[in-house]
């Protein structure tokens, strides 16, 4: 299942107002490369393709003319229609563009040989000082960075219903220890159940288990072993893995997490998400589901029309606690910016160090992109919902892109088979862990 797609096409759910930034002025050439001058001078036009949607699309432009009419450059970006496959088609027709933003970082480093290192086109001190840690890492080709992030989305979220909590008694954890003292709480005064969580998805069934698992490697082990475990050199069976498939099991898999428990999980669809909203355990009442901002799209009509309104009486977020002795992790995507072998000139460096800044965003926001650099002002975000995803991002010791996309295919996919089967109990974790593993090459 593509994640990413199904995100940015249902994410202006989260958007509730436009900013008006026209008063801040048009931003200045910044962060090119000491070097700059020593390149060969450009003919005055930038040619960017991705794969954003229509809305993002419209706000990155807007952004790319101010900066190119304050630097007497024309900037065009186009969104191709499938992008990875589209981009390649480019390629081969000598038609590829200046700068391409990648929805996954496997397609941009697939194709490094067409690229050049972004240590040649910017000054990477500047966006390194700024971006989120392990935004860096996602594009790296033989020790050199080829790509870097322009626009970011997270998953590192849980969604509650705020009258529940005060209805309850409730808070919001802060950190793990709160975390487990409200699941004990929620079981023991017999309200419902702490976690909402299907993991069923049609033929991408046990997705959702791999966001969960994930999280925890990257929090419990950082960026490099998570890097290292997506490329099979840290195995599913490892003694860091299975930390983490612990680490899901007693949030999911223990007496009274989950309604039904891990059999009921395996069958129940992700978007099941009335649970979170009822009322009483007899009816199957939740209290959090951990889930990609997409998920409000899955929600209650009425909930949905409170959203748009900013009305969040029903329905809040918080980022979920790392456990004890972790470091806090945002798992997510975004789009990965690269510059083309024989394209870099001056122009194309000024606005490749421009669109790597903080300040591409500053109206992109407001279709529900999030930025991936700790130094963005969130006070540009449109709503409060969408600023505390966007502070989470910003507050994140580091950042790991969804690691089953990045995975080989058949990898990915028994990921998702032998996932089901260890929450379903059909499999140990020793086993289901072994199927992934033979899978790598």
């Amino acid at each position: 299942m593509n994640k990413k797609s199904l995100f940015w096409s249902l994410v202006s759910l989260l958007v509730l107002a436009s900013m008006i930034l026209s008063a801040c002025g048009a931003p200045a050439a910044t962060g090119a490369p000491a070097s700059t001058g020593e390149l060969p001078k450009g003919d005055g036009k930038v040619v960017i393709y991705g794969g954003y949607g229509e809305a993002q699309a419209a706000a990155f432009q807007k952004a790319l003319t101010e900066f190119g009419q304050a630097n007497g450059i024309e900037i065009t970006f186009t969104s191709l229609a499938s992008f990875d496959t589209d981009i390649k088609v480019k390629i081969e027709a000598g038609q590829e563009p200046d700068i391409a933003m990648w929805p996954q970082p496997g397609g941009l480093k697939n194709l490094a040989d067409n690229l050049v290192p972004l240590e040649e086109v910017i000054d990477m001190s500047k966006p390194l000082s700024t971006l989120v840690p392990g935004w860096e890492k996602l594009a790296v080709v033989d020790g050199k960075v080829y790509g870097l992030p322009v626009s970011a989305n997270m998953k590192t979220l849980v969604f509650y219903n705020p009258s529940a909590f005060k209805a309850n008694g409730y808070a919001v954890p802060a950190n793990a220890a709160e975390l487990a003292a409200l699941e004990e709480k929620i079981k023991a005064d017999g309200t419902g159940y702490p976690w909402c969580a299907g993991i069923e998805s049609g033929g991408a069934t046990g997705w959702p288990f791999t966001d969960w698992l994930e999280q925890y490697v990257l929090d419990y082990h950082g960026a490099d072993v998570y890097a290292k475990w997506i490329a099979g050199e840290v195995d599913f069976a490892s003694p860091e893995v299975t930390k983490a498939a612990d680490e899901v099991a007693k949030h999911l898999l223990a007496e009274g997490q989950v309604n039904g428990g891990g059999i009921s999980m395996a069958t129940n669809s992700f978007q099941d998400t009335a649970p979170l909203f009822a009322d009483g355990k007899t009816n199957g009442q939740c209290f959090m589901l951990r889930q990609g901002s997409f998920i409000t799209a899955f929600m209650p009509e009425n909930i949905q029309a409170e959203i748009k309104a900013g009305d969040y009486t029903h329905l809040d977020v918080f980022p979920l606690p790392a456990p004890e002795g972790a470091q806090a992790g945002v798992l997510g995507g975004g789009d990965i910016a690269a510059v083309f072998k024989g394209h870099v000139d001056q122009d194309v460096a000024k606005v490749a160090a421009y669109i790597f800044s903080p300040d591409v965003l500053k109206y992109q926001v407001a279709t529900g992109d999030i930025s991936p650099h700790k130094t963005f002002d969130v006070s540009l975000y449109p709503n409060e919902m969408q600023k505390k995803i966007g502070q989470a991002m910003a507050n994140a010791a580091v950042f790991g892109f969804d690691g089953s996309d990045q995975m080989p295919a058949e990898v990915n996919a028994e990921f998702w088979a032998a996932g089901t089967d260890f929450v379903a109990g059909r499999a140990t974790w020793e086993e289901a862990a072994k199927r992934i593993d033979s899978k790598y090459p």
